[in-house]
């Protein structure tokens, strides 16, 4: 099994300043984004220190991880921008999504020397955010519904308040503009 990497035993603290760094750098610069962590860790009273490559070679996977991030929230204002996701279908392909990624993450699972499988430890936590995923998604349907519902009754409502005053040509523009029932 390949070492830890230096950067993966680092204080949070310092990881996150690091992290935010690559960011403001563009990952560019690593000489000089390595000589500032090193810097960074000194002042912290740390002897562990990080090599340009070491710095570079997590640049790189973090760059890849936000692009990642950066598009798939692209893709995803692009999906509630043309479905409206008035149904909640970002959420459900969120849960897909993830599904797919633990089913992966899982076939992936390699055995470490204590025989234990190194995605053990998350499987709870895995666990505890799916249902937590599954309930916003079931909280947002209801919502939707109630929503709707609402919606029709109030049609109804002004429908057997403002016809007799409201012409009907007009009535229809408001039901369709205003609550979108045809």
């Amino acid at each position: 099994m390949p070492a830890r990497s230096k950067i993966d035993q680092l204080p949070p603290e310092i990881r996150d300043k690091f992290q935010k760094e690559l960011l403001a750098k563009n990952f560019c610069g690593y000489e000089e984004i390595a000589d500032w962590l090193n810097a960074q860790l000194a002042d912290e009273g740390l002897e562990i220190r990080i090599s340009r490559s070491g710095v570079h070679r997590f640049g790189q996977e973090f760059q890849a991880k936000c692009e990642d991030v950066k598009t798939s929230t692209e893709m995803a204002r692009a999906f509630v921008g043309a479905s409206g996701d008035d149904e909640g279908n970002l959420n459900e392909a969120t849960i897909r999504l993830i599904q797919t990624m633990v089913f992966d993450l899982l076939l992936k699972a390699k055995k470490d020397e204590d025989g234990k499988y190194d995605v053990a430890d998350i499987l709870p936590k895995i666990g505890v955010m799916v249902a937590k995923l599954s309930k916003a998604s079931v909280d947002v349907k209801k919502y939707a519904t109630e929503i709707k519902k609402k919606t029709e009754q109030a049609v109804v409502n002004i429908e057997s308040k403002a016809k007799k005053r409201m012409d009907p040509e007009l009535f229809k523009i408001v039901k369709e503009e205003i609550y979108g029932i045809a």
